[in-house]
């Protein structure tokens, strides 16, 4: 999908609106801002895109009678940057970002404009906010992953693949929440990895042809394993990710759904679609007076287990009981 026809179909172009509908509601019309780290094409914009709308709806917020909402997504750090000015000129009340890149072009461009982030893993870190529970300047939002999720990735890895005694860590130092040595999620992972007697491997991934490599590098001897990391890099290359997994074999345990609807073996995860919707009412608050250091940064409050069973047969393993019914969604 084109970029204009992304704009066009989620909300970017305010051309096609009647100005009869604006002055219906005699109110004048607010504007905000979105920015994802995802490609324009990529069906999940659309979905997280829907679930603001309906968080904002269900408060009265209606896109074209009192609300405009202008959308820019890209995948790549390049285009996000360029569509970051282009969001900003025009002149938005608040942004709401996907992605850690994301909010760090809109906080480096915008420090003054308020900021709904989802999916960072560590806003403290970076500056976006001072603490959780008061955020201290002109950014809340809702955290991702927390660190501890380094060694449950690792623990489900081991209980479907039992077989698996070295694991690669793959993150894009570039563009993940885990910086560029593995960041937060090194120390939990290094831990987990000592207590299941695993060899981790941090294996940063800086251009795709690094996705072949370091796959091709696990299956050269038994027992390989893969842990993905969250990231615009592995979101954007999900489908060479899996499908080196597949090729090579190599049992992976990945952070989100969308690589196990591709073929990915297991996933553990948020619901981001809840995030999104949450952070519709956390922009209504702003739109009406509050500020984001008035609003808390709120962690996760839903996480989903998925498992390709399919996957599992074609990597001959049997999918232990307890898993199977502690997973939310069982892919056939």
């Amino acid at each position: 999908m084109r970029r204009r026809e992304f704009i066009a179909m989620l909300g970017g172009a305010a051309v096609g609106w009647p100005l009869a509908a604006r002055a219906q509601q005699g109110e004048r019309m607010r504007r905000i801002g979105v920015l994802m780290g995802l490609d324009p094409g990529d069906p999940w914009a659309a979905t997280y895109l829907g679930a603001l709308k309906g968080g904002l709806g269900a408060l009265g917020w209606v896109e074209g009678q009192n609300l405009r909402i202008d959308v820019r997504a890209a995948g790549d750090l390049a285009g996000l940057h360029a569509l970051a000015q282009e969001l900003l000129a025009l002149g938005p009340e608040l942004i709401v970002t996907y992605t850690t890149p994301a909010i760090t072009l809109i906080r480096q461009a915008a420090p003054d404009v308020p900021v709904i982030f989802v999916a960072v893993s560590d806003p403290i870190g970076p500056g976006f906010v001072q603490s959780l529970a008061r955020p201290g300047g002109n950014a809340t939002g809702f955290i991702n992953f927390e660190a501890t999720m380094g060694s449950k990735w690792l623990e489900l890895l081991r209980d479907i693949a039992p077989m698996v005694k070295r694991v690669a860590m793959l993150f894009n130092p570039a563009t993940a929440n885990t910086g560029a040595t593995g960041g937060i999620y090194l120390p939990a992972m290094q831990a987990g990895a000592r207590a299941l007697g695993l060899e981790l491997i941090v294996a940063p991934l800086n251009d795709p042809a690094d996705i072949d490599g370091a796959y091709a590098a696990l299956a050269q001897s038994a027992g390989g394993g893969a842990s993905v990391m969250p990231s615009v890099f592995t979101a954007r290359h999900r489908e060479r990710i899996v499908a080196q997994a597949a090729r090579h074999r190599i049992p992976t345990v990945y952070p989100l759904a969308h690589f196990v609807e591709i073929g990915g073996l297991l996933s553990y995860g948020i619901d981001y679609v809840d995030q999104f919707k949450r952070a519709g009412a956390y922009a209504d608050r702003i739109l009406k007076g509050a500020k984001p250091n008035d609003l808390p940064v709120e962690q996760p409050v839903k996480f989903e287990l998925t498992i390709n069973r399919n996957t599992a047969a074609a990597l001959e393993l049997s999918v232990p009981l307890a898993l199977q019914v502690a997973a939310d969604r069982l892919i056939e």
